[in-house]
Parts: structure tokens; sequence; C-alpha cells
């Protein structure tokens, strides 16, 4: 329903929704509604319902594996920010990998060896310590591997 109101000297056409709109029995997607003012005719699309679409905040699941971190995990060593310093003294960011080893390390309690990415410092220390005190300290279980 159409309501004309006038303030001042500008007059505003106000719709209220209160008839349901009349539509074609025969094209159930193309609605037909009938103007009150002038009697024309205006098609309108309704809306066809679907199933519910998946929320786009779903979780992501990579297709493909995740990359291998540079980080050692028995002495948790990571990458350093650092300044890459030119003659001119122009400093540009870079950074400072570990320097991380794949390395079979004899596991005396399996009675066999372990293939393991770590680094240097981490090798020093299984020499000194022996790798099942370094990885029980660490909180490594050395029976995944």
């Amino acid at each position: 329903m159409a309501t004309l109101a006038t303030v001042g000297s500008s007059s505003v056409l106000r719709f209220n929704k209160t008839e349901p709109l009349k539509t074609n029995p025969s094209s159930p997607f193309l609605g037909f509604v009938t103007s009150q003012l002038s009697g024309i005719k205006i098609s309108c699309n309704l809306p066809v319902v679907v199933a519910p679409l998946k929320p786009i905040s779903s979780p992501f699941t990579p297709a493909l594996q995740p990359v291998a971190r540079r980080i050692c995990p028995f002495t948790g060593k990571k990458a350093n920010k650092a300044n890459k310093v030119s003659f001119s003294n122009h400093k540009t960011k870079k950074l400072q990998f570990v320097n991380l080893q794949y390395k079979k390390v004899w596991w005396e309690a399996g009675k066999r060896y372990v293939k393991l990415r770590l680094s240097t410092k981490a090798l020093k220390t299984i020499e000194k310590n022996g790798l099942d005190a370094v990885a029980k300290k660490v909180g490594i279980d050395l029976r995944k591997e």
C-alpha cells in the first residue's frame, strides 16, 4: 500500500508491504506485481528456496602437506632477524637461518638408526650427553620416527 506524505514543499511517497505479492501461477520463478499508481505490471524475480550454504568462515584444509619449519627440535633454535649492511651503511632486512642438518644418529635403546633434522649445536650436545638424555629432556619420543 502506498501513502503520500507532504512535508513542507516536498512530497514523499512511502510503500508499505501489507498485501502479499500477486504472482502468475504459470511461471513459478518470475512473478508479476501490479503497481498501484498507474496499473503497470512490474516483473520481479522471486527467490528460490535452496539448501543452506556452508558458512564462509569454515576451517581451511590445505591440499598439500605442511612444509617443515627451520627450527631445531632439540635446541629450539630458529631464524634470527638481522640487517644486511652495505658499504654505504644502507640496511636491509635479512634472516640468518639455523645450520640444520639431516643426520642418522644411532639410538642405543632402540638398537637402530634414527634420521633427524637437527642443528650442529644439537649434534654436539647429543655426542656429549647421549641421544636418550637429550630427547628425554626436550620431550621428544624417538619411537615415532
